[in-house]
């Protein structure tokens, strides 16, 4: 796993190497400058000296010292430099002012106004605001980004393109567009969700001396697994049975809508439950049967057995809001015991009805692990809020849902948050745009289904599901493109993933 930082959890780590682990500000400085450099010089390091021009875009803040103590090593490697100093040099930070005075030994180029906007570089550094920015760019700031990324050459952010948020990765009015980002330390929130992420090119890691030992205590507030998908998984018991590995009871799929059922079961045995029995309506029989043969099958009138059979319940794929599926769920949550994920029309059933996310939510206090699982659009309705509003903070919202009602909250969007009541959010970075299609879902549902039954504890299911879930659509569009994925193909792949 690999952790994810808001800014102030960064200064707070940076504090702490400082004035705990006794490592002095100056020396981060210039191991900060040495990763971006090394960085540079992977790149550009056979590159004839007549071609090794630089500009360094710098503001009066660390993020700028890192652009100063940068530009003293890229001229000592030979390369020519040009600096632009944007802000109140008598505001500057005191590590900031004494790179300046050190470069008065150098042969760097300090620019004004206009005097660099004939020359053609090669490459331009963004060292203007790091990890501190909140309110939007305006003036003299927004005019040297426009002319930034206006300007011809290979681009790179220190720490963080400036304009982006940190915390959210919202364009704060304008940006800077890299080709590459080093980041230092560990990488910021913004670096990796959207828009921000597609302002930050390739994202560096660089290793300055900010590390775990530097956390005291304070745990970081977002993860995401970066360890391949079959390594998260629960392990086999070679000497299992079909019991062994977990019975899932998936209430899915109404009149004209068999599909939700059929792809749900299948991934609930490609991630490998043992059983699986569907409760679905009449004129689904011979479909599921035909389709999925492994599994049993039911109606309405089987749900009370079904219930007493199985080991988790997941209900919601293609039910409907009809007076059937308002009674499954009403038994379901009657069970009151039992792992449960409820998803798509089970999560708008419960918009609709205040008294069931009640009991649900007593439950979940009392220990039943509970697992819902939105897209923005069911958890506007869920919360009451305008999509908008969730979409700049999804993260947030699903903590506040997780806290507030005792869920294990899997927030669906072009990144998938997973927030319990307790610890910290996992965000799932894996996937494409090719998984924004009908169906895709519901194998989620049916991919966190399959891990409960088979012992992953409420939260581990959702953040391994929506990582294998993600893997799996990678792999589809591997083979078929983004355009052509299909949620039929990705059980297949997930099979293939574990």
């Amino acid at each position: 796993m690999e952790y994810l930082v808001t800014a102030e959890e960064m200064k707070q780590y940076d504090s702490n190497t400082i004035e705990k682990l006794g490592i002095p500000g100056m020396v981060l400085m210039e191991r900060a400058a040495l990763e971006a450099f090394r960085a540079i010089e992977a790149r550009f390091a056979g590159l004839p000296l007549n071609k090794k021009r630089v500009f360094i875009l710098a503001g009066v803040g660390n993020n700028g010292g890192d652009g100063l103590a940068l530009a003293r090593l890229l001229c000592e490697a030979g390369y020519r430099v040009w600096i632009k100093c944007v802000g109140d040099e008598a505001k500057a930070s005191a590590q900031w002012r004494r790179q300046r005075s050190i470069l008065v030994h150098y042969p760097v180029f300090f620019c004004e106004n206009d005097q660099a906007s004939d020359i053609e570089y090669t490459i331009l550094v963004d060292a203007l605001f790091g990890v501190g920015l909140s309110r939007p760019v305006e003036g003299d700031y927004a005019r040297e980004i426009e002319d930034f990324n206006n300007r011809s050459g290979f681009k790179v952010a220190l720490d963080i393109p400036s304009g982006i948020h940190s915390d959210i990765g919202m364009v704060l009015g304008c940006a800077v567009s890299a080709d590459l980002t080093v980041t230092f330390g560990f990488v910021k929130r913004g670096l990796v969700l959207y828009p921000g992420v597609t302002y930050a090119g390739e994202v560096q890691k660089a290793e300055i001396g900010i590390s775990e030992k530097s956390f005291f205590g304070q745990m970081p507030g977002m993860f995401y697994y970066n360890e391949e998908p079959v390594s998260l998984l629960p392990k086999r018991d070679p000497a299992g049975n079909k019991g062994t590995f977990g019975k899932v009871l998936l209430v899915a799929g109404s009149m004209k809508m068999a599909g939700a059922a059929v792809l749900a079961a299948k991934a609930v045995y490609r991630t490998g439950a043992g059983m699986v029995k569907v409760i679905s309506a009449p004129e689904n029989r011979e479909i599921l049967q035909t389709t999925v043969p492994e599994a049993l099958y039911g109606t309405c009138e089987d749900l009370t057995a079904g219930i007493a059979w199985a080991d988790v319940i997941v209900i919601g794929p293609g039910i409907g809001t009809g007076q059937d599926a308002l009674e499954n769920l009403t038994a379901v949550i009657a069970e009151g015991r039992k792992p449960l994920v409820v998803d798509a029309d089970g999560l708008n059933l419960l918009a609709k009805d205040g008294k069931m996310v009640e009991e649900l939510a007593s439950q979940g206090a009392a220990g039943r692990t509970i697992i819902v699982t939105p897209h923005v659009g069911e958890l506007s309705r869920l919360l009451s809020r305008g999509i908008p509003e969730l979409k700049k903070d999804l993260a947030g919202f699903a903590k506040a849902l997780a806290k507030e009602r005792h869920f294990i909250v899997a927030a669906k969007g072009a990144r998938t948050f997973i927030a319990g009541e307790e610890g910290p959010i996992c965000v799932n970075l894996r996937g494409n745009s090719g998984m924004a299609t009908a169906g895709s879902g519901d194998v989620l549902a049916g991919i966190i289904g399959g891990l409960l039954a088979q012992g992953l504890n409420g939260f581990e299911a959702a953040s391994v599901g929506a990582a294998l879930h993600g893997a799996a659509g990678d792999r589809v569009a591997a083979i078929w493109g983004e355009h052509g994925c299909m949620a039929g193909d990705l059980p297949m792949q997930v099979d293939s993933l574990a």
